[in-house]
């Protein structure tokens, strides 16, 4: 029967998911009226190119090969065996994740026939399904159709039957090729179906072999580059009678309605190349968010703005996943969201990782002395704001005993907030380079801050799970910013590859 794959629980991730998963997704933008909208529902990642190494029992594949069966094993429809009587992989795994539950699940193509006895052991093993039950309890369980030959010689044929039940407790992600990750021989038993399924051979509750798994997130491609639009040149119009002259429209406006936005921001540029460079993973904008340059654009969900009062509260779509497998880095930051009120203001963030999500989090100070709140051509752009580390944004690189890797108070990227106000209004083009200050004049940068000093071996907390690292000698916290490597199931987020929440009214 054709593959029915349902959601699958992996923490990038996904990612990416990164999500992570990554990673992550499009979502719908926030409408800009001020009424609150209803909870959307969690979105669902794509799976891709996964396979799944399982060999069913080492014990059976050699009795079907001894003497005494006289048997064959044969593999088809793109599985294939290992050498000398090895595991079996199937390929071409397609699947879902579902952030609401953290659910996942795999189909794959492939088949196994067993035979044995001069015909007598017939058995057919095709369409085989991983799942997991992600928040709900740490197990899963490995399905397939199956076709067996009975003692009478009749048929039966089954499908989806659960054959193996698989325990997630303590199951690490590890990192594969292409930013893959692989869950490394997660154990199994044989399940009573099973043991029905394949005649009585072996009882329920048997060990068969472990299974292994390995997914990717499908990753939305790139947002291309506008197209520049050329400025004709408008023949002057007829001159009217009326010689009185126009009014210079003021550049402060009454407060309205904001028509379009863009959150320039790249969290923190060691955090950026201890993830990238030094651990060797993946970095995934998803959801409405962009890559642009070092940093990454954040879409437009909605805003209010008063340039008289200089108070500003915007709230901003995408989410981006810091996902290093082999690490057990896992985070993603969404729901990016900004409230000014005169000179200074606040970053809320959503940041989840395998422990799970934590909600309006207020990420850092922002400093808007010198913020300008004039608009030009239609649009007000909060240049290059300097941040720093609130107590709770640092809470979330924190070690599993609350040590503090990133201070409050250490600097972070600045922010450039863009807001348009009229129709015919552009946002401006960002450039996404380095910056170690947070200087408030110049261009529309959203550039990388330096600051804060860190190092030393770390175990797992809001980041991590076990597991210790050696220091860095910078400023990047050692492996006590890594996210947990903890249980998959046991922490109800297995393959956080891209968690994310729309962008909430604040």
């Amino acid at each position: 029967m054709p593959a029915n794959a349902r959601p699958i629980a992996l923490a990038s991730a996904v990612a990416t998911a990164a999500a992570l998963g990554a990673a992550a997704l499009a979502l719908p933008a926030l409408a800009a009226e001020k009424a609150p909208a209803a909870a959307a529902p969690a979105p669902t990642l794509e799976l891709k190119d996964g396979t799944l190494d399982w060999g069913f029992k080492e014990s059976f594949r050699k009795y079907l090969l001894s003497p005494v069966a006289h048997g064959r094993i044969t593999v088809a429809d793109g599985a294939k065996q290992a050498p000398d009587n090895g595991v079996f992989t199937f390929v071409d795994g397609t699947g879902t994740y579902d952030t609401g539950t953290h659910a996942t699940a795999n189909a794959f193509k492939g088949s196994v026939h067993f035979t044995g006895h001069d015909g007598a052991l017939d058995i057919t093993m095709s369409d085989v399904k991983l799942a997991t039950k992600g928040s709900a309890a740490p197990t899963g369980e490995i399905t397939a159709d199956v076709v067996a030959k009975k003692m009478d010689g009749t048929v039966d044929s089954k499908n989806d039957i659960a054959i193996a039940a698989l325990d997630m407790t303590g199951v690490r992600p590890g990192q594969g090729t292409g930013g893959a990750m692989v869950f490394k021989d997660i154990p199994a038993k044989l399940t009573k179906a099973g043991a029905d399924a394949f005649a009585g051979f072996y009882k329920e509750g048997d060990a068969l072999d472990p299974a292994t798994l390995t997914v990717k997130a499908v990753t939305p491609p790139p947002s291309p580059d506008p197209t520049p639009t050329p400025t004709a040149t408008t023949p002057s119009p007829t001159p009217s009678a009326t010689t009185k002259p126009t009014t210079t429209p003021s550049t402060t406006q009454a407060p309205g309605k904001v028509l379009n936005g863009r959150l320039t921001w790249g969290v923190k540029e060691s955090w950026r190349t201890y993830v990238d460079n030094t651990c060797g993973g993946d970095i995934t904008p998803a959801g409405g968010a962009t890559r642009n340059g070092q940093v990454y654009d954040f879409g437009f969900g909605r805003a209010e703005l008063d340039q008289a009062a200089r108070t500003a509260d915007a709230g901003f779509v995408g989410s981006v996943l810091f996902e290093c497998a082999a690490h057990g880095i896992n985070w993603t930051v969404s729901d990016v969201r900004v409230k000014a009120t005169g000179t200074s203001g606040r970053l809320v963030v959503d940041v989840t990782t395998l422990k799970g999500t934590k909600n309006d989090v207020t990420f850092a100070d922002l400093d808007l002395s010198g913020a300008d709140y004039n608009a030009m051509d239609g649009v007000v752009t909060l240049k290059n704001v300097p941040a720093k580390l609130t107590k709770d944004g640092a809470a979330q690189f924190a070690g599993p005993n609350g040590e503090e890797f990133y201070p409050p108070g250490t600097v972070i990227d600045p922010v450039t907030v863009a807001l348009t106000l009229d129709e015919d209004a552009e946002l401006p083009t960002t450039s996404g380079g380095s910056s170690s200050g947070g200087s408030t004049g110049g261009s529309a940068t959203g550039g990388a801050a330096g600051g804060g000093t860190a190092g030393g071996s770390v175990g797992g907390g809001s980041v991590g799970g076990s597991g210790a690292l050696a220091s860095t000698g910078s400023e990047v916290p050692a492996g006590a910013l890594l996210a947990a490597s903890g249980a998959i199931a046991a922490t109800g987020a297995g393959f956080v590859l891209v968690v994310r929440r729309r962008a909430a009214q604040v």
